[in-house]
């Protein structure tokens, strides 16, 4: 087995420092988010409505459903990276540490800025990671997976996931609101303009490789997934 060179462990370096600033500033983001009380994604909305139900904190019900959708992984014969598993704990832990320092605002002057500040925050967060190269969320990976197992089109796949995850949180109390629409709309621009800032130079994002041999668009439709795959969603 070849040594690692100088140059190579100090890429790896950078590439591990990329997925886990990006990991943390994704959990921050929704933190923010809903903080922001004007509407959380999907897949938010899915957490807070069973946090509620079981009470758990939310963080804890996304670390619980990122395992869940992991396991989905096993029939679609996805293989997990070290981004997979990082992902579903990382982002939950730092989502409960950023609603423990920032309290909620009263004010819808404050509020309407923070909504704005935690997007943004997510469609660069999720550039960070993505363009670490460690593997796809277990979202990602169930969205790629049902893709190539059914042969529906990404977009088409990721949509059907998304209004499902949506129909199942809104029904359980989770929040939905305008704050849902403009993540949906803006989260895909950002994540691209992101993978773009972040990723190898002179290297468009739908030419690199996020997951295996899963391309940047896939993984991210609107998150680029992760949001950009999203279909207007960042997802994680």
């Amino acid at each position: 087995m070849p040594t690692p060179t100088p140059a190579g462990t100090q890429q790896i370096a950078g590439r591990l420092v990329r997925l886990y600033a990006g990991l943390a500033l994704y959990g921050a983001s929704a933190g923010l988010q809903l903080r922001a009380g004007l509407g959380l994604p999907p897949w938010d909305v899915l957490n807070q409505g069973v946090a509620r139900h079981a009470g758990l904190s939310i963080g804890t019900a996304s670390i619980l459903i990122g395992a869940l959708v992991l396991l989905l992984w096993i029939p679609l014969r996805q293989k997990p990276g070290l981004g997979t598993v990082s992902n579903v704990l990382l982002i939950g832990l730092s989502l409960d540490a950023t609603l423990s320092l920032v309290p909620a605002p009263s004010s819808l002057w404050v509020r309407i800025p923070l909504l704005v500040l935690a997007v943004a925050l997510c469609g660069l967060a999720t550039g960070l990671y993505i363009s670490a190269r460690f593997g796809a969320g277990p979202r990602d990976g169930l969205m790629t997976g049902l893709h190539r197992r059914t042969g529906r089109s990404v977009r088409l796949v990721r949509t059907g996931i998304e209004l499902a995850v949506l129909a199942t949180g809104f029904a359980l109390g989770g929040s939905v609101g305008v704050g849902t629409v403009f993540f949906a709309v803006a989260i895909g621009p950002l994540a691209q303009f992101s993978l773009r800032l972040f990723g190898p130079s002179g290297t468009a994002p739908e030419s690199r490789t996020v997951a295996g041999n899963t391309p940047a668009p896939a993984v991210a439709a609107v998150s680029m997934e992760d949001p950009g795959a999203r279909s207007g969603t960042a997802s994680r």
